[in-house]
Order: structure tokens, then sequence, then C-alpha cells
């Protein structure tokens, strides 16, 4: 026996005549627009869904029984006969003057209206010179973004009346859209739907309240992988409002140095080598959101300006300035000049995902009276990647990431400044280190920068190919509680990775389990085998040494 979810009552049959429509008729054309390529689903298999209703589709009843909403335009006389028409007078003129007419009481469903949408929005069915303008203009539609869960309630039905309704001047009928973007459905940290009942809603007004309304929609924009659900919780909206924060601060430091690009700056004149490089990254970068964007894969052209900011700009870009700003000379007036110029194309390339804050910064640092969403979108002179030393700076990268790392792993404490000897460096390898000795002693914490033919006793050695950099510590740490603590970290790490294996070995476990318990004890299995192979290499440097 079936009850009402709400009101607990029995729900009992009750048949009467309804209105459909010829749903198999109206789906022909549709169908085969979507078979042909006229229209395409991104990604791509969600086609399957619309076949798989298009092509066993059954009348469409259209008639619900509601006080509200565009009432079935059909009118009966006393005698039961039907008359469907436009307008009542229509209605009339057929039943005759001196019948009495009474319109049916049911009301169109929802999406019949719905199925109108993209044209009914323009005017149609008035045919003035407005209209006409604006269906010229804007019909047919390019994308439609739209979630799988109505593929059939909504878009197929929006494209049988599409090409029912509206046809191009040889009288062939028009698509309403050339590509239907399925999102994902928005989950909460579980992987649960958003239910009222289960009391795990978000409020997106809330969280805009606490975090910002561009870390919300960065967060929903950088998580929209194709075909993954998102999984919402609010530590990943507090990340991206760190990175807000973030690009704050830059912009502080850039306006407290005087980094201002004039407006006769040249990219493409800069000579310093870092300089070289990251205009070069703005042009990479802005090609890689031009190609994600272009094939819908909104997540990966989030992280494409998310990495350069945070990371090339922010985290190695500045910090090889600092030197050069705080010494003065010749190269500083080119890298105030091209640190203003990349923080003004972050701003634009940051500015579909996250617009308050780099209007709101343009503004102030640009003041320019034009903001960024009314501009174009930039343009890019290919050739300022032709000759940008990328593999140079990445590997110099590389090389103070790895001393970080030993540093780090050994336990060395982080205000110690540590002796870097390097060993199998060739002319140029030298020639380069020494120009960017002082980038290299202040990122690194290094005491001295010195070449060598040989390691001293009580050093850990590391390969950056082709050279091998050798780190002088026995007298910085006491190698023999070093490897004590070491020993102790890998022997309880060890003894958690069993305890996990042990229980994800455990048919009943996995089975009765909820999934998102075994994936996140997975994850945990694999991170903590990650940090015990870590501190197993940096142990056998210990004994090494």
């Amino acid at each position: 026996t079936p009850y009402g979810d709400r009101s607990g009552v029995v729900i009992e049959p009750y048949l009467t005549d309804q209105w459909y429509v010829d749903a198999e008729t109206l789906a022909k054309p549709a169908l085969k627009a979507v078979e042909t390529g006229e229209t395409v689903f991104v990604p791509k298999t969600w086609e399957n869904t619309y076949f798989e209703w298009m092509r066993n589709i059954q009348p469409w009843c259209i008639s619900r029984q509601l006080w509200w909403g565009h009432q079935i335009p059909a009118w009966y006389d006393e005698e039961g006969n039907t008359y469907v028409a436009e307008t009542e007078e229509k209605a009339q003129a057929q039943a005759g003057a001196d019948v009495k007419l009474t319109r049916d009481e049911d009301v169109l469903d929802t999406w019949f209206s719905s199925a109108l949408w993209p044209f009914s929005t323009l005017g149609w069915p008035e045919e003035t010179e407005d209209v006409k303008t604006m269906l010229d203009r804007y019909y047919p539609g390019d994308v439609l973004v739209t979630g799988f869960d109505i593929i059939f309630f909504w878009v197929a039905r929006m494209m049988m009346f599409g090409m029912h309704f509206m046809k191009d001047e040889n009288d062939k009928p028009q698509v309403p859209f050339k590509t239907v973007y399925m999102h994902a459905l928005v989950r909460d940290a579980k992987g649960q739907k958003m239910s009222k009942s289960k009391g795990n809603v978000m409020d997106p007004l809330e969280i805009v309240e606490k975090f910002g309304a561009d870390a919300l929609r960065f967060t929903l924009t950088a998580m929209a992988a194709q075909g993954r659900d998102i999984k919402l919780s609010e530590e990943r909206v507090e990340g991206y409002r760190n990175f807000a924060t973030k690009l704050w601060n830059a912009s502080r430091y850039c306006e407290m140095n005087e980094c201002k690009a004039s407006a006769d700056f040249d990219p493409a004149g800069v000579e310093y080598t870092p300089n070289k490089w990251i205009v070069g990254e703005v042009v990479k970068t802005h090609a890689a959101i031009d190609k994600a964007m272009a094939e819908y894969k909104f997540n990966e052209a989030a992280q494409a300006i998310y990495q350069f900011t945070w990371g090339t700009f922010c985290d190695w870009y500045l910090e090889f300035t600092k030197p050069v700003l705080q010494g003065g000379g010749d190269q500083a007036e080119e890298v105030k000049q091209t640190t203003g110029w990349v923080l003004q194309q972050i701003l634009i390339l940051l500015n579909p995902f996250m617009p308050f804050i780099t209007e709101e910064l343009y503004e102030q640092l640009v003041s320019g009276e034009q903001q960024i969403m009314a501009m174009n979108w930039p343009e890019y002179d290919t050739s300022l990647t032709e000759g940008c030393p990328s593999q140079q700076m990445n590997w110099f990268i590389s090389l103070i990431s790895e001393i970080r790392s030993v540093r780090a792993d050994m336990n060395v404490p982080a205000g110690a400044k540590i002796q870097l000897l390097i060993k199998d460096a060739d002319e140029y390898t030298q020639e380069f280190l020494t120009g960017f000795e002082a980038i290299l002693k202040a990122m690194a914490r290094l005491e001295s920068v010195q070449f060598t033919d040989a390691a001293p006793k009580g050093s850990i050695q590391t390969i950056v190919d082709p050279v091998t950099l050798i780190l002088p510590i026995a007298d910085i740490i006491d190698l023999d509680a070093e490897r004590e603590r070491l020993k102790k970290r890998i022997s309880k790490l060890e003894s958690d990775i069993n305890k996990i294996s042990q229980k994800l070995d455990n048919k009943k476990f996995i089975e009765n389990a909820p999934e998102e318990l075994v994936a996140e004890q997975k994850e945990l299995v694999a991170e903590k085998e990650a940090a015990r192979d870590k501190f197993t290499a940096a142990l056998k440097q210990l004994e090494a040494a």
C-alpha cells in the first residue's frame, strides 16, 4: 500500500482524463540532431542517457490538477464536445456563438512551460520587430549548462519544442543549443546527497558570509571535474579563502615595492632571466586556461591560474625578486615593471573565477577606469615563450626544493644557516649558480655556496641532475639522536600501516563499512606508506653520514 511521504496517509488510485502530447513524433528530429552531432553532450557519455529516453519515449502527459499554472487551452460544451484553440474567442468561433463553453481546469505541467524557455524568453510567439531582432541575435543558443538528472525532463523537451516551433529561413528545424554541458552534483564532504532531513545541507549564504563569495565560487569551479560529483566541505572553501588572502598580500607587497607596469611596458623587451621566465609562464598559463575552457574542463582552468598565482608567482618569482629589489641596481626597475605587469595579468586571468577581489585590486593597483569584466579576454604574442628559460629556472626551483626537503627530513632547525657544497657542476652550471647565489642563499637558508670535488665526513648527499648537492650537517644536528628519532617514527608508521591493512583485508569490514570510510582508510594507509618510505630514505642518508 503506497503512503504519501509527507502526509503519511494512504494514496488511493483515481482515474481521470488527462491531456497528452504525441512525444514520439516530436522526438524524432531531436533524436537525430544528437545522433548527427548537431547538438553534442559534454561529457559525451551522457548522450546514452538521452538516447535511452528518446528511443523508448512514451506519450507525454502534460496536464496537472493544480490551482496555479498555465491553463490547458481546451473548452467543453454542455454535451461534452472538446474545442482546442489559442484563445477563448477562437474556441467560441469553433463551437458557435450560442454554445456555452467551460474551460478545462487542468494546467500545463512544469516541463511543458520549461520546454519553451529558450525562445519564449526572447518574446516568442509575438511577431514584432523587436522580437525578431532578439531571436535573430540570441537564437539558437550556444551552451546549455545543467544537471544530468533532468536530461529527459528538461533538455530533451527543449530540444523537441525548439525543433518543432523554431525554423530557419529554409524551414529547417533549429536546435536550441549546440552543446549541453552536464555539471556534477554537489554533495557533502562524505559524498552523500544534501538533504534537509539528513541535516547535511550547506547554506551558500552562510558560506559566503564566512569565507567570501570568491572563495565559494572558486571552490566549485576547481572541483568541477567532468563525470565526478563535488564533495563540498567548509575546509575546501577555507583553503581557497586562503588563496584570496595570498593574492591580497602579494598585491600589497607589489604596492609597497612600487611594482607597477608603465603604459609602454613591453614584456618582449625584458632581459633579466627570471623576468623572461615569468613572462613566458604567463603566456603558457593563458594557453592552458583557454584549452581547458574550450574543452569544458573548468577544474583544469581553475587549477592552471591557481598554480601559477600561488606557486609560480608568489612562492617563486616574488622570492627571486626580493634580493634585486632590496639591493637596487640596474635590474631593479625592470623587475618592478615586470612584477607589476604580471600581477595585472593575474587579476585579468583570474577575474572569471574570482571577480570581486580581482576587480577591487585592479582598481587600486592599476587605477583603470574600465572594469576587468568589461574588457576583452587577453591575447598574447606566443613568441614570448620562445627563448623562455623555463628549463633553467625549473631546474633551479628543483634544486632549492631539494635542499629544503633534505633540511626538513633531517630535522635541521629552520633558522640554521648551513653550508652547501656542489659537486660535478660544469662551467655553465657554475656560472648560472654564481649569478643567482644571493637568491639561492636566501631561499634555501644557506651560509655559503661552494664548488667541490669531494664530500666531507658527516655530510648528506642528494642529486639534482647533473650536480650532487652536499650538506655538511654533523655540526648542526646530533646525528645519533636523529637516527633514533627516525627509527621511532618509522616503527610507529609500520605499526599504523599493519593495523589499517588488517582492517582492509577483513572482508566483513569491506562489505559492511560505508564506502566513504573504506576509501578514507585506503587513502590513510597510502599516506602513511609514503611517509615511511620518505623517513626510511632519510635514515639511510644518516647511516651513510
